[in-house]
């Protein structure tokens, strides 16, 4: 009779413990998602910024709301007519939306821009009296140069003195808006000359329902999205809003990134100031602060982190729109002003908190 060998028996502490995967058969590939259902739960999932996806049901519900008061009351409520999609709403979220994206972007680096209005005001009298002295195609050519020259410079002032971006940006904003005064003096720079048809097409061209800004925001929304989510530059913004030294650590270079947030955001800030400039005409020298708050408003009611390292380029989108919807849908109920801002900052506060628990669930 014969005896099989017996296993040597092992020590408690170097035994390989039975696993699930090992007792299954279970590889790390299996978990891949197949289907078109399952990818669309990871792609949620795993969404950067997934505070946007619940600020989109609520812009959802309050779009239905609107759309059903405007249609039970039109006379009352018209929120549903041709002059309040085309003349308020198709060109009023486009602007705050390029803002927002650009303030949000900076704010996933881990920075604040607070020369934002300023930004914006001194760029539009660049590009008009630019327009209107050798035409608006070198008009544009020197308002995106002025504004992205004004962001890498409070970019270079952050980065070399170390100092907090939201002081430097703070007095970086008072001597814009001093710069534009000096430049055009208190009377308002008026474009009339340099704004010819092609050019109001371009940028405010009436297409019945929806405008020219409407466009633009999908086109730029778009190589936002590319540039922040699919691209490695974008990866390294994300790296250095959420742990700079970490980033640093595998070598990304975090002062060469932050530059580069400042500079995309001055870009989408010069192409907001062309925007508002061909719509309105004019500009006056310190009517433009009010966009600093608001664009950050933006960012921050769609899901984008204060402390940086986190957010999205739908939800900054999806911010911007909540805000000017709520706003329209105030005016349109003839809401008295105070109520707007009151509803506003309301809006702020929520999403700030809203933020702050995601983040506490995520970590």
């Amino acid at each position: 009779m014969t005896h099989s060998p017996e296993r040597p028996a092992e020590h408690v502490l170097t035994a390989p413990a039975p696993t699930e995967a090992v007792i299954t058969g279970r590889l790390l590939r299996d978990n891949t998602p197949r289907t078109f259902g399952d990818n669309l739960r990871e792609s949620v999932r795993y969404s950067r910024g997934r505070g946007a996806l619940e600020i989109g049901v609520i812009v959802a519900l309050v779009l239905v709301a609107f759309v059903i008061a405007g249609s039970v009351a039109p006379a009352a409520f018209p929120f549903l007519s041709a002059s309040n999609l085309s003349g308020v709403i198709s060109q009023s979220i486009p602007v705050l939306a390029l803002l927002g994206l650009g303030a949000g972007i900076l704010m996933v680096a881990g920075e604040f821009d607070l020369s934002l209005g300023a930004n914006v005001g001194f760029t539009a009298i660049v590009f008009i009296n630019v327009s209107e002295s050798i035409g608006w195609g070198w008009g544009i050519v020197a308002g995106l140069s002025t504004s992205t020259s004004i962001a890498l410079i409070n970019g270079l002032i952050v980065v070399l003195t170390r100092i907090p971006s939201f002081i430097a940006t703070l007095g970086m904003g008072f001597f814009w808006v001093g710069a534009s005064i000096f430049v055009n003096g208190t009377s308002p720079a008026i474009l009339v000359d340099g704004k010819d048809d092609t050019l109001v097409t371009v940028f405010a061209g009436d297409f019945g329902f929806f405008r020219s800004q409407l466009v633009w925001l999908l086109l730029i929304g778009l190589a936002a999205w590319a540039f922040l989510h699919r691209h490695k530059l974008g990866n390294h913004i994300f790296a250095v809003g959420g742990n700079a030294s970490a980033a640093k650590a595998i070598s990304i270079k975090p002062n060469s990134v932050r530059l580069l947030a400042f500079g995309v955001f001055g870009l989408l800030v010069g192409f907001a100031a062309i925007l508002i400039s061909v719509r309105t005409g004019s500009m006056q020298p310190g009517s433009t602060d009010d966009y600093t708050l608001m664009a950050i408003a933006a960012a921050v009611v769609g899901g984008t982190s204060l402390n940086g390292g986190r957010g999205s380029v739908i939800g900054m989108i999806i911010g911007a729109a909540l805000i000017r919807l709520i706003e329209n849908g105030l005016i349109l109920a003839k809401a008295p002003g105070f109520y707007i801002q009151l509803f506003v900052g309301l809006i702020i506060v929520i999403a700030a908190v809203f933020n702050k628990l995601m983040e506490g669930k995520a970590s």
